[in-house]
């Protein structure tokens, strides 16, 4: 997709990209089985000019699924975790740091699913304690880790919950990464484009349709 193409789809021309909006037109999702050859769903990032106010943005209108798809504004609030056996695959510093079948999506509404990974299926000595913390009022206090791979060093790239909710006591042992951090994140081979704005973990694939949360103005969303 390319930076023209990803103007249009928002709307706008002549606009500044965030470093994640560049990111997108770098890497556009694959090629869906069972579609025409080439076609690719436009991801709408609402760009907006980096000098324009903050003002906040109203709830939008979901864009419209295709059979196989799932709307992030059919995901519930408070959030809930569902389990994926996909394959998931992480790349830092030129090396793989992780690799797995099982982990969990965190699904909330406006988000594109945040994936949630085995601790264990990491590389040894890629994950180190950092220092801060944050509060989840659904999952409760998070712990932040650095994420090591090959020469390279990503501070507070990962978060974890050491003593999770009730709720989300699945998510106990188990590691969120900001796949724009990484060199690359694959769901099942295909090449995540990060949630927008830069603030949370989502992973967009094709088969998740937006808009989505996290761009200038979409606070309230």
């Amino acid at each position: 997709m390319t930076l023209s193409v990803l103007r249009r789809v928002c709307g706008v021309t002549g606009k500044v990209l965030t470093p994640y909006e560049r990111l997108a037109t770098a890497h556009p999702p694959r090629v869906v089985a069972g579609r025409s050859e080439g076609w690719r769903r436009p991801i709408r990032l609402w760009c907006v000019d980096a000098q324009a106010d903050q003002r906040p943005l109203p709830r939008p209108v979901p864009d419209a699924i295709a059979p196989g798809e799932e709307s992030v504004w059919d995901y519930p609030r408070p959030p809930i975790a569902r389990f994926s056996d996909a394959e998931i695959v992480v790349v830092l510093g030129g090396e793989e740091i992780c690799e797995t079948r099982s982990s969990w999506r965190v699904l909330e509404t406006s988000h594109p699913p945040t994936y949630y990974l085995p601790r264990p299926a990491f590389r040894p000595g890629s994950l180190v304690t950092a220092r801060g913390s944050s509060f989840c009022e659904w999952k409760g206090s998070a712990g932040y880790l650095d994420v090591y791979g090959g020469e390279k060093l990503v501070r507070k790239a990962a978060w974890y919950y050491p003593r999770p909710n009730p709720d989300f006591a699945m998510l106990l042992n188990h590691v969120a990464l900001y796949p724009g951090l990484m060199d690359y994140c694959l769901v099942d081979g295909e090449r995540v484009v990060p949630q927008p704005g830069g603030f949370y973990g989502g992973w967009i694939t094709a088969e998740v349709v937006g808009p989505f949360k996290g761009g200038p103005g979409t606070q309230g969303w």
